[in-house]
């Protein structure tokens, strides 16, 4: 009867002192506080977080897969960024009359520039699913683009 008690009783007192580890190590603070950032958006702030918080615990586990998340995000945001300012760039050249041989070559090469660059993205089960959209969208947009220049 008594062990019935016991061993609930010690697992119980287990997960209490990990948790309380976990809420005072620094090192998890920061890598909780990295999450919240992530979970945001603000990627950046996140992988500084996390950065910190594995200098200061090499085996934290949570901030090596926070900063890992947090560079594939920022690698798709840098190429969402870039997409957009060629597809501003872009339409600029199209709103003149006549788009001259010099232009037809810049948007292919922005084209082209666009394209291969989402061949080097690589998303992650955690990679956040508007990011990837987003980013298939304009690499589709892109793609669409270069086969009417090509032409």
């Amino acid at each position: 009867m008594k062990t019935r008690f016991i061993f609930p009783l010690i697992g119980t007192l287990f997960i209490s002192i990990m948790a309380i580890y976990f809420l005072v190590n620094p090192s998890y603070e920061k890598s909780l506080e990295a999450k919240y950032y992530y979970e945001t958006g603000d990627y950046k702030e996140a992988y500084s977080l996390a950065q910190e918080a594995f200098s200061m615990d090499i085996y934290n586990r949570m901030a090596a897969t926070i900063m890992a998340q947090s560079t594939i995000s920022l690698k798709y945001e840098a190429y969402i960024t870039q997409a957009q300012a060629y597809l501003k760039q872009i339409n600029e050249m199209a709103t003149q009359e006549n788009i001259s041989t010099a232009d037809r070559v810049r948007i292919k090469l922005m084209s082209e520039i666009v394209t291969n660059s989402y061949t080097k993205l690589a998303p992650s089960i955690i990679t956040d699913k508007s990011l990837v959209i987003q980013a298939k969208k304009y690499h589709d947009d892109f793609e669409q683009l270069l086969e009417k220049v090509t032409k």
